[in-house]
């Protein structure tokens, strides 16, 4: 299926590029030619810690964190052979035990469970009828109510939409908001700061303050804009995202 904008998607309902309503009426016939086919990627780059592929200009790995810029992996994890560091410090061997053959044998010890990852940050989906009635969107506006959480406990998150043919599950999932692209925006953080990055989507990623009029101008492609305390995010018909510091509850809650 080909959408209004040009690109080649395998769902005929939506275009799994840029989220356009496609029409099934209006299909060129044939197959789609060279010219008309939306471009692939000029290449892209695998991760060297968990070998996952992201696009050529990505800061972080979408499935780990690790940093291509500085080379840091994902807090958390050691480089190879730093467990080894600090062997024999403690006390020598333990000598055999002297019991006879008819001592029964310990229990087998269970490996302990790996630890949840703490929840530092989380992000505030809200449904916002202000945004909403600037965008002229088609569809709906459902109806707002409490804004869906989510944690943040890696340091790139996908903001999108669900494809299942182009395996795409993003972090922070908008797939009810179809003004949404299916890989709209990256969240991205040092572990203090947070920044946010347009993946390209078809239209726009907006930031402004709590107070004050609402963004009228998109953020650029590309480059990561540095939010503020209570900076929103806006994306899509109706989708606000507030990127905010855990509560005790939400830390406590894996």
């Amino acid at each position: 299926m080909i959408c209004p904008n040009g690109h080649e998607s395998q769902a005929d309902d939506f275009c799994d590029t840029c989220g356009a309503p496609i029409d099934r009426e209006h299909q060129p016939v044939g197959s789609v030619t060279s010219a008309s086919a939306e471009p692939a990627a000029a290449s892209s780059q695998a991760c060297p810690h968990c070998g996952t592929t992201n696009l050529p200009d990505a800061l972080f790995c979408e499935a780990c964190g690790y940093d291509f810029t500085t080379g840091a992996l994902p807090r958390g994890e050691r480089a190879p052979g730093a467990a080894a560091e600090g062997e024999g410090d403690g006390q020598g061997v333990v000598p055999a035990s002297s019991e006879g053959p008819d001592t029964e044998p310990d229990e087998p010890v269970a490996a302990p469970a790996p630890a949840e990852p703490v929840v530092q940050w989380v992000a505030e989906v809200w449904v916002d009828p202000a945004w909403y009635e600037g965008q002229e969107a088609e569809e709906p506006l459902p109806s707002p109510g409490l804004p869906t959480v989510v944690p943040l406990t890696k340091r790139s998150n996908l903001v999108g939409r669900v494809s299942a043919s182009r395996n795409i599950v993003p972090d922070v999932d908008c797939t009810s908001d179809t003004g949404v692209s299916r890989r709209h925006a990256q969240l991205t953080t040092d572990g203090r700061r947070w920044f946010v990055e347009d993946l390209g989507s078809s239209n726009g990623t907006y930031v402004g303050p709590a107070a004050g009029p609402l963004p009228i101008d998109p953020i650029a492609v590309g480059p990561r804009t540095e939010l503020s305390d209570d900076d929103r995010v806006y994306v899509g018909a109706w989708t606000r995202i507030v990127v905010r510091e855990a509560t005790e509850e939400e830390r406590a809650t894996p």
